[in-house]
């Protein structure tokens, strides 16, 4: 299953900061009704994630009926991004 959509980075600053890209509301649906399906706990959900010209696997986490994309720092360095970058992320969910 994949999906394609815009958004931009945010940072958050909680105890462990991080980076992240919120998937929107319609294809967060689509995750949410296969989660069960691939989940390993926690509702976290494993994808091939693509950015530009990097590619990588990572785990979507679930927040307030979204999923969000971790961007760690070797990703937005090989893409030169930075928080408020509108970004075209590709994501596969191996079913």
């Amino acid at each position: 299953m994949n999906f394609e959509f815009n958004n931009k980075i945010w940072f958050w600053k909680g105890p462990a900061p991080w980076f992240f890209v919120t998937v929107p509301a319609e294809p967060s649906r689509d995750l949410k009704d296969i989660s069960e399906l691939v989940t390993y706990g926690w509702g976290v959900i494993p994808v091939h994630v693509r950015i530009g010209n990097t590619e990588w696997e990572t785990s979507l986490f679930p927040k307030d009926d979204r999923y969000l994309v971790p961007i760690k720092a070797s990703i937005r360095k090989a893409e030169n991004l930075e928080e408020g970058d509108n970004v075209t992320v590709r994501l596969e969910v191996r079913l």
